[in-house]
């Protein structure tokens, strides 16, 4: 097995996943918590202050790791989006401005919490980032993909790539960029993405998909261990038929038979 057919068998059922994901017990208690307290929130210092739903959303928009942060979260949350001083808009965090359009408080009141993007989208969230972490434990080549196949589309020019690690990873590792560019002025590494990239493909679902099977097939030749605990990828090994006799596999003949596309996108 190697990253892209983990990555495709995911992506070809996705449906089915994220059911599995969200039937599990601690996934499915969790939501019915959320649900059944989110709508009686009306304050960011309310929803800051109740640690189950806070930490439900923040897991949600893949910022699990800075649940500690209340003070600051309830800050982005009292200011919103408006003004483009508020700290949404400056802490370049792509992340946290789509927690803050999603709980808009400034706009909407007490009734933030009772719109669609407020609950049943901040459940599918919730659910397709578990997803992508429960696939992570087991490769985190696929997790990335995942990732990128769900915000691709969000992807105007470079810095949007730079703001966001994931993106950035999937984007190095595809085109063959040295993660020790991040070093650099951040005006030249995003020159260099407007050469190399066109950003109206990723809103193209055929061109993300091609550029996904190209990442998978760099990440296991990059990472010859890490597709399901193996000492060697697929895409870069020879399988024995036996053991006394073996059969040679060609990078290109497993390609071809993946029907993976390794042109441009």
């Amino acid at each position: 097995m190697s990253t892209f057919t983990d990555y495709m068998t995911v992506a070809n059922n996705l449906t089915r996943y994220q059911t599995m994901t969200a039937s599990d017990p601690t996934v499915a208690q969790a939501t019915k918590y959320f649900q059944a307290n989110i709508g009686s929130i009306a304050t960011p210092a309310q929803l800051v202050g109740n640690a189950r739903v806070f930490n439900y959303v923040m897991n949600a928009f893949g910022l699990g790791s800075m649940t500690y942060a209340k003070s600051l979260i309830q800050k982005v949350l009292e200011q919103g989006i408006l003004n483009p001083a508020a700290l949404a808009n400056t802490l370049n965090n792509p992340k946290i401005l789509a927690l803050a359009q999603t709980f808009n408080f400034p706009l909407y009141g007490a009734d933030t919490t009772k719109t669609t993007a407020a609950t049943s989208d901040v459940v599918n969230r919730y659910v397709m980032q578990t997803l992508e972490t429960n696939q992570g434990q087991q490769n985190p080549g696929v997790q990335l993909a995942l990732y990128f196949q769900q915000n691709a589309s969000k992807i105007t020019n470079g810095y949007s790539i730079l703001a966001d690690k994931n993106l950035l990873t999937v984007v190095q590792a595809t085109l063959g960029i040295s993660p020790y560019t991040s070093s650099e002025n951040i005006d030249l590494q995003a020159k260099q993405l407007d050469k190399l990239l066109t950003y109206s493909d990723f809103q193209n679902p055929a061109k993300v998909q091609n550029f996904l099977e190209r990442f998978a097939a760099q990440y296991d030749i990059n990472n010859p261990s890490s597709s399901n605990g193996s000492a060697n990828s697929a895409a870069t090994t020879l399988f024995s038929a036996s053991s006394s006799s073996a059969a040679g596999i060609s990078v290109n003949l497993l390609m071809s038979m993946q029907n993976l596309k390794l042109g441009g996108l």
